[in-house]
């Protein structure tokens, strides 16, 4: 598919079903990672801009034409949003490039799966239909019980710049398809592909208000929305340090939330690989991919003594093959990080790891023929102590540490060592082996023989401190739904007997 030359859209705040100027008429910048250049402007909403777009998405859901919609009415806009991205998939995954810095082959595969998950849940918005009212058997033959599935309300959407309009559309998607009315608030520091949505809503005629995308600063566009009376529920991913914030702002209104915080998760291999450089591709893949800037990457290599010089030895041949560049050139497999204060973090996680006393094997530097741009090379780092902080903290970036373990045992003992608990992944032929990592993994997620493969169907969230809740799936849409009983006493005209009737007692 050819990459097309494009303009960058000059959008506003997209509320009630338009574009509208923020209150305050700010604008931020949008630098692209891979030129250092300022190539255009997004608003940037306020406190004021919040609660106008929080009101339209209640008055959304008063309205007939979303809040009393049927799951089938719903799955249509959800499909006509779909076959929208998909027409217009080379611009969006053009802008997502530019916006950031992930190599163009990448954004593109993300709109084929952003248009994937929009069709499924339009499956389950219809599906939701015979779903709405459900009995529930009873012991009790005097009483009758039935559950209604209604939307939660209006809920905020918060999400990062890695994965721009995907991570946009797993929020969005189970949202409409519950039939809530939502207010977006993407990433300041990739929000072209999130307003588009905007503008992709409006062509296809969905409601107004039923979908609010609001740009800006998190503590002026976020923070508002997160602590707003009016709205039902938050479902944020992103940094740790945000969501115990995002977390402390919802409990003061007994707000539910659903958070996915990030990782520092392990891929285990085993000297029992079928394939040397099979198993060195996935561990590349694992941490590698989206440049390094994925909140499940298995930068952790855990990797068994008995292989580790001749592994190591292949990863480097296939390390120093990676084609570094410009992400809208041809074969580009790794691009810039988001931000120059990403590149300086990045940076200085490799900086201290060395004054810690690991070994820097490859990379760790600017790539010499990149002048500009936040460019980093894949950066392999050993001797490696549990102490250290690259072992313990998420980067974010291209780097990956590695420990060598003796027993499985030990193995799993290193892979649970870590406060997260979003991802894991186990290299081995022997699968009896794989289900008993899998099952002593204390993680969300485990990948066998592979490492990053994710799908819309199946559950995505984690445990410990890379938060709770599940989104993708079934278990995704029901987030956004609130759980009713109805319970009838079926024998009306009889009495319940519990207390005594004064007809009968009679005249002291």
């Amino acid at each position: 598919m050819a990459i097309p030359n494009i303009r960058i859209p000059c959008r506003q705040l997209f509320i009630d079903g338009e574009w509208r100027e923020p209150v305050k008429k700010n604008r931020l910048p949008i630098i692209n990672p891979s030129t250092e250049e300022t190539i255009g402007d997004i608003p940037a909403a306020t406190a004021e801009d919040v609660d106008i777009a929080v009101k339209a998405a209640r008055n959304a859901l008063r309205r007939d034409d979303w809040g009393s919609t049927t799951g089938a009415q719903r799955a249509k806009y959800l499909r006509a949003i779909a076959a929208k991205v998909l027409e217009k998939k080379p611009e969006l995954a053009t802008l997502e490039t530019i916006d950031s810095g992930k190599p163009w082959f990448e954004a593109a595969a993300d709109m084929d799966d952003v248009v994937a998950c929009f069709e499924y849940y339009a499956d389950l918005a219809e599906a939701l239909d015979s779903k709405k009212k459900t009995e529930v058997k009873l012991h009790l033959d005097a009483f009758k019980t039935h559950v209604y599935r209604e939307p939660l309300g209006v809920v905020g959407l918060i999400t990062p710049w890695n994965y721009p309009l995907l991570m946009s559309t797993w929020k969005v998607a189970p949202a409409l398809a519950a039939g809530c009315a939502a207010v977006l608030k993407p990433s300041e520091m990739a929000s072209i592909t999130s307003l588009e949505l905007g503008e992709i809503c409006r062509e296809v005629g969905l409601p107004p208000g039923a979908l609010n995308i609001l740009t800006g600063l998190g503590h002026e566009a976020g923070s508002p929305l997160v602590s707003h009376p009016d709205v039902d529920k938050i479902s944020f991913t992103g940094s740790g340090p945000t969501g115990v914030k995002i977390m402390t702002a919802a409990a003061q209104l007994v707000k539910p939330v659903t958070l996915e915080l990030g990782g520092k998760s392990p891929i285990v291999v085993f000297d029992d690989i079928h394939d040397l450089d099979i198993a060195v591709e996935w561990t590349l893949f694992g941490c590698f991919w989206t440049n390094g800037q994925i909140c499940s990457a298995t930068s952790r290599l855990i990797l068994q003594e008995t292989i580790a010089s001749k592994f190591l030895d292949r990863l480097l041949e296939w390390t120093k093959n990676i084609k570094i560049s410009d992400p809208l050139e041809e074969d580009c497999k790794l691009g810039p990080v988001i931000s120059r204060g990403q590149y300086e973090k990045v940076m200085k996680f490799i900086s201290t790891a060395k004054n810690e006393g690991a070994t820097i094997l490859y990379g760790g530097e600017r790539p010499p023929h990149l002048k500009k741009g936040y460019y980093i090379q894949p950066t392999i780092i050993t001797d490696v102590d549990t102490s250290m902080e690259i072992w313990k903290e998420e980067v974010f970036g291209p780097v990956l540490c590695l420990k060598t373990f003796k027993t499985e045992e030990e193995a799993i003992e290193l892979a649970n060592d870590t406060r997260y608990g979003l991802a894991s992944a186990i290299l081995s032929k022997d699968l009896d082996r794989c289900e008993r990592f899998a099952k002593a993994s204390q993680s969300g997620c485990v990948w066998i023989n592979c490492s990053q493969p994710c799908f819309w169907q199946p559950p995505w969230g984690g445990k410990k401190r890379s938060g709770f809740g599940r989104e993708l799936g079934e278990w995704g849409l029901e987030n956004y739904l609130n759980i009713k009983q109805v319970t009838q006493y079926a024998s009306p005209n009889e009495p319940w007997g519990f207390y005594k009737s004064p007809s009968k007692l009679g005249n002291c």
